[in-house]
């Protein structure tokens, strides 16, 4: 695949990410960014302050030689709001495109509320609710619901431009924000929704809430708080800014910390009057939102999430046309034994299928661990943390076994209903029947079928497969007809 670079200029931060190419599995391979404060005086003076022109520029000199380094193929550039509201913005653009070497696009605000609002809908399933994505300079409002995305809106609430027109005084920083959201339709129309948070600043407070609360896993994307309990998290760290308890958190970068306050201030007035019933914390935005625009429409259609579990597969997998024999062979298993399963089940056990070999190189001892530890913090979007540890117990359970002398931590079982859990543990059963019976190669599955007898699920082996029906064939699968109720026999020609 060919890289692609997105340099970002914000307000606060001039980024560059590479890309491993331009597809549905978007996939940074590196991402460095430099918090230059581009926008910390725009609202008051008009103006790119001097040094933060200098320090973007060197930025800029070094992400080009990096582009150069990496060779990577081709590369966009974006600027917003700050570029777009100062009046020396023209002039730092066109020194910043002769170190690019490429156009610089200013974004506007409806335009960066639709990169945005793409992000999400890239890297989340079926996504409906409000994006708000807030930077240094602005905050950008717009709805979605699926692939469809109406108009947004942009408001000058951003961390540092919220510092800057309120002169630093939270009183009036907070008097700006209630008039700025209090009336907004397009905010109140998120009522019982999702409101998706995009931003650096919006992370870092995740960041937070993460460590303070012990959550046992470290994905930022994702991550979901259910609007009462971020309210009163909200709330919380205001309290925390009045006391001058927050320059002491080490887990945000010191250049973000003084924006915290405000990015809390901004998320508090979003729950009063929006009314989201949760908020899902999403690291895909306006740099994924521009690549996603560019695929064809037939690939955005595509589910991110099958998408890299079978990316997944290719790279890491012994023989990866095995996994799409292991769907059809599920497909068949579900079937015969007529097991429940809605839409989104079958979407989870397809993903399983693709991962599921991925960690035979790891020591037999530890593969299921180690695929646990991959799949829980692995990369990738289009899926919930719920049902992120859905997937990574079911293949932990095909490494593993069944053993509850062996289970996975309480911890990460705990993410998870007990109905997912017993689901995890069933779909792990049928991988541990079917990896016995072909060794993970291709082409094998297809000489074995399911019959029902009764209450009695047979596995059915032609003359080809005959002698892969062994005893241990006959444990495994005994085992996993147990777990679904049945009783279980091979059947041999």
């Amino acid at each position: 695949m060919s890289r692609v670079a997105v340099i970002d200029i914000g307000s606060n931060s001039v980024r560059l990410v590479v890309f491993e190419g331009k597809t549905r599995n978007v996939m940074p391979v590196f991402n460095e960014k430099s918090l230059c404060g581009l926008g910390r005086e725009v609202q008051s003076t008009g103006l790119l302050a001097p040094d933060a022109v200098d320090k973007a520029l060197a930025a800029l000199k070094r992400f080009r030689a990096l582009c150069r380094v990496m060779k990577v193929d081709e590369v966009y550039a974006i600027a917003t709001a700050a570029c777009r509201d100062a009046t020396n913005g023209p002039d730092f653009i066109a020194k910043a495109e002769r170190i690019c070497g490429c156009p610089v696009q200013i974004l506007s605000g409806a335009r960066e509320a639709r990169l945005s609002a793409l992000g999400v809908a890239s890297g989340v399933y079926k996504p409906d609710g409000i994006v708000g994505d807030l930077g240094g300079g602005s905050l950008e409002l717009i709805d979605v619901r699926g692939h469809r995305i109406r108009s947004g809106v942009t408001l000058p609430l951003g961390g540092l431009a919220l510092q800057d027109i309120s002169q630093r005084s939270l009183k009036k920083a907070e008097k700006i924000v209630a008039e700025r959201l209090g009336r907004l339709p397009q905010l109140k129309a998120g009522a019982g929704r999702t409101l998706y948070a995009v931003g650096g600043t919006w992370r870092a407070l995740a960041r937070i809430h993460i460590i303070q609360s012990g959550y046992p896993l470290r994905v930022m994307h994702g991550y979901t708080i259910p609007a009462a309990d971020a309210l009163d998290f909200a709330r919380r760290l205001r309290r925390l800014a009045a006391r001058d308890i927050l320059a002491d958190i080490e887990t945000v970068a010191d250049a973000r910390r003084p924006l915290l306050t405000y990015a809390a201030l901004v998320l508090e007035y979003l729950i009063r009057v929006g009314r989201p019933k949760e908020i899902v914390f999403s690291t895909y935005g306006v740099r994924e939102g521009l690549l996603f625009e560019m695929l064809p429409e037939a690939e955005r259609k595509m589910d991110g999430l099958i998408v890299a579990a079978q990316a997944a597969n290719g790279l890491y997998a012994r023989s990866p046309g095995h996994a799409a024999d292991l769907v059809a062979w599920t497909d068949q298993l579900v079937r015969a034994a007529h097991l429940r399963e809605s839409e989104d089940d079958r979407r989870l056990r397809h993903a399983a299928c693709w991962l599921s070999d991925a960690g035979w190189r790891a020591h037999p001892d530890y593969r299921g661990e180690q695929m646990l530890n991959l799949i829980t913090n692995g990369n990738f979007g289009a899926v919930t943390h719920e049902n992120r540890v859905f997937l990574a117990l079911a293949v932990y359970y095909r490494y593993a076994g069944l053993n509850p002398e062996n289970d996975a931590p309480e911890t990460i079982r705990a993410l998870v209903t007990p109905a997912h859990l017993e689901r995890a543990r069933i779909i792990g059963a049928m991988f541990r029947v079917a990896f016995m019976i072909s060794a993970a190669q291709q082409g094998v599955l297809s000489h074995t079928r399911f019959r029902n007898q009764q209450r009695k699920l047979l596995l059915v082996f032609d003359k080809r497969a005959a002698d892969l029906a062994a005893d241990r064939v006959s444990g495994r699968f005994k085992q996993l007809a147990r777990l679904i109720g049945r009783a279980g026999a091979v059947v041999r020609p």
